[in-house]
């Protein structure tokens, strides 16, 4: 793959992540969902997440593991308590960074 080509793929899906997301948000509350959906999806979003994250907040250096040398589970679990007291996803995200970025370089 040329170095042209590589960039027409970066932008090409630049594009298409702007577009996606900026239609999803300009919608905004103009779509209404049916209350049996809402309902429905509550959790899902959630499910998802941690089906996705947690295989990979449980492996560290390659190997399946729940210990304190696992520095992406601590943060994880720093993360998810900070969410669950304050309800703030950026934060979420800055805290398990913060713990994670520690962890490493304290740890070596």
């Amino acid at each position: 793959m040329s170095h042209t080509e590589v960039w027409i793929a970066l932008v090409g899906m630049a594009v298409v992540t702007v577009i996606t997301r900026a239609l999803f948000l300009m919608a905004g509350e103009h779509i209404t969902v049916p209350d049996r959906i809402q309902r429905a999806l509550r959790y899902a979003p959630a499910a998802a997440l941690a089906a996705i994250i947690l295989p990979d907040l449980m492996t560290w250096q390659g190997h399946f593991t729940v210990a304190f040398s696992n520095y992406k589970l601590m943060a994880g679990v720093a993360a998810t308590v900070f969410y669950l007291l304050t309800r703030k996803m950026v934060g979420m995200i800055a805290v398990g960074m913060a713990v994670y970025t520690a962890l490493r370089l304290l740890g070596g």
